[in-house]
């Protein structure tokens, strides 16, 4: 049997999001070389500040300027710091409860080694040398004897606040899509479709799965399908995809090819997008050295009547 593929994987995209009044101050405080807690009607300052009491869900408003010192109260050695990760050597991850709070912070501590952090050390921030209103302004924590930082109320005004953030979310992985789809991924490099059919309902799958969804069995026999099939149903995509080089609108389908038990996912081409329906016949289109079809464009043949793929709807 072939080797069972897999490939290193990147999924990556910006997050957006607006950020609350009292986020805003907090974010435009560490700009600032501030930082902010929010007082709760009991008494207790909470940093990161938060919008609403955990305890009691009430409405909280209250800024108060809390120390720039604090102390560890349980900590974690990383000794492989990862691409993104606050400092590009050995550190620790710290909780920090920092003088005046109830709460604590989670940040990086800069040590020389694990040896040299424990529960209950004093610390003190490094800001970055660019501060652009981000929790990435503190640098890092450092340890520090000196004494307690000043603490106060505060107003949370400043000029040019934050009003929102963006955040880089990355996931890296390596991914294998297993027997199944590695034989049905090679066949398409040889312009083939192949499924697999489940041994009790007969039911052809494409792309395989390595066991029938319905049935719970696993399945090993490869039938080779198509290559023309049918649009069982469509959408009309007008928004235009970054980095992806077709012109909006066009259409995405759902696609019957013939023998097969299950749909696949094909753009339409070869025909104006509103001409485009479900029942019309289409065949791959190959581009030079694809390993997949780069669309599918109608045939000519009559439609296929609805009674024959109304199931795969």
């Amino acid at each position: 049997m072939a080797d069972v593929l897999k490939a290193p994987l990147v999924v990556e995209f910006p997050f957006t999001r607006s950020l609350s009044p009292v986020q805003s101050a907090f974010l435009t405080g560490l700009r600032e070389c501030v930082i902010l807690g929010v007082k709760t009607r009991d008494g207790r300052t909470l940093v990161p500040p938060v919008e609403y009491d955990p305890v009691t869900a009430e409405e909280i408003r209250d800024l108060v300027h809390v120390g720039l010192t604090g102390t560890v109260t349980t900590w974690a050695w990383n000794h492989a710091p990862r691409r993104g990760q606050p400092l590009d050597r050995p550190f620790a991850w710290v909780l920090v409860q920092l003088d005046g709070a109830d709460t604590a912070l989670l940040h990086a501590l800069d040590a020389p080694g694990p040896d040299a952090v424990h529960t209950g050390m004093r610390v003190r921030v490094r800001w970055a040398g660019e501060r652009v209103g981000a929790i990435t302004d503190i640098a890092c924590f450092e340890p520090y004897d000196g004494e307690d930082s000043t603490v106060r109320v505060h107003a949370g005004e400043f000029e040019n606040p934050v009003s929102g953030i963006v955040a880089q979310a990355r996931l890296d992985y390596t991914y294998s899509p297993g027997r199944a789809q590695t034989a049905y991924i090679n066949a398409l490099a040889e312009h083939r479709a192949v499924g697999e059919r489940c041994p009790s309902c007969r039911k052809v799958y494409v792309p395989p799965r390595g066991a029938c969804p319905t049935c719970g069995v696993a399945t090993s026999e490869q039938v080779e399908v198509g290559p023309s099939g049918t649009v069982t149903t469509f959408c009309i995509v007008n928004i235009k995809a970054k980095n992806l080089d077709i012109e909006v609108p066009y259409v995405y389908a759902h696609i019957a090819l013939d023998g097969a038990d299950l749909a696949l996912h094909g753009r339409i081409g070869g025909i104006p997008y509103d001409q485009v329906r479900m029942g019309l016949r289409v065949e791959p289109v190959w581009s030079e050295g694809g390993r997949y079809p780069d669309h599918y464009r109608p045939t000519g043949e009559p439609d296929a009547d609805y009674e024959t793929y109304k199931e795969l709807l």
